[in-house]
């Protein structure tokens, strides 16, 4: 029992010995520093959450004013490509008939295959 008693006190004295000198080891002037510091960031790290949160929350408001409008070009945007579609087809089906009919009717050079060069929107690029 006696030995474990020397052994805490022991204990206890390294402990104060080495807690002393880390004391000794840091200024206590540029611990306040870097306290001072410290907070000085966290405020201004607290500050640009406030300003990216409100700008985040006009950004929310903004789309949600828009994506309506969007969605409804985007719907009309499809219908248009669509029914240009349907009309270029139509107008090839139609150009063909008559060439078939009136081997002379067009130029030489306006009966050769039309590449359509037009960007597939539909795909995400």
């Amino acid at each position: 029992m006696e030995t474990e008693q020397t052994e805490k006190e022991a204990i206890r004295a390294a402990s104060a010995e080495v807690s002393h000198e880390f004391k000794t080891l840091i200024n206590a002037d540029d611990l306040d520093s870097l306290k001072q510091s410290q907070h000085l960031i966290l405020g201004r790290l607290q500050d640009s959450n406030a300003v990216l949160s409100h700008f985040n929350e006009y950004s929310e408001h903004c789309f949600s004013e828009v994506s309506g409008d969007f969605s409804r070009n985007t719907r009309l945007l499809r219908s248009m490509k669509s029914d240009l579609d349907y009309i270029f087809r139509k107008l090839r089906s139609m150009k063909s008939r008559i060439l078939a009919t009136y081997p002379d009717a067009f130029p030489d050079d306006s009966t050769g295959e039309v590449v359509d060069r037009r960007p597939d929107l539909e795909i995400p690029q």
